[in-house]
């Protein structure tokens, strides 16, 4: 995109932010197993799975709510 463009179709998808992306990366690099099995990997992807839903409701002082991940918004509809 251009920086002259104005991304205005936020309801179809959004920019990642760059140190987001960079996390990301990192991480799928490192935990890309299914976090549903029970092999070592599938562990280490949800040990990471549960310490970053904790480190979310953390950050939204929400310590005792429950956060559901989703692949999008039809899915969590």
């Amino acid at each position: 995109m251009s920086s002259r463009e104005i991304y205005l179709d936020h309801a179809a998808t959004t920019p990642v932010d760059p140190i987001v992306a960079d996390t990301m990366a990192r991480v799928q690099a490192r935990c890309y197993a299914n976090p549903s099995s029970p092999h070592a990997p599938g562990r280490r992807a949800y040990q990471k799975l549960d310490e970053s839903r904790s480190q979310i409701l953390d950050d939204l002082n929400c310590p005792d709510a429950t956060l559901i991940f989703t692949s999008g918004a039809t899915e969590a509809h």
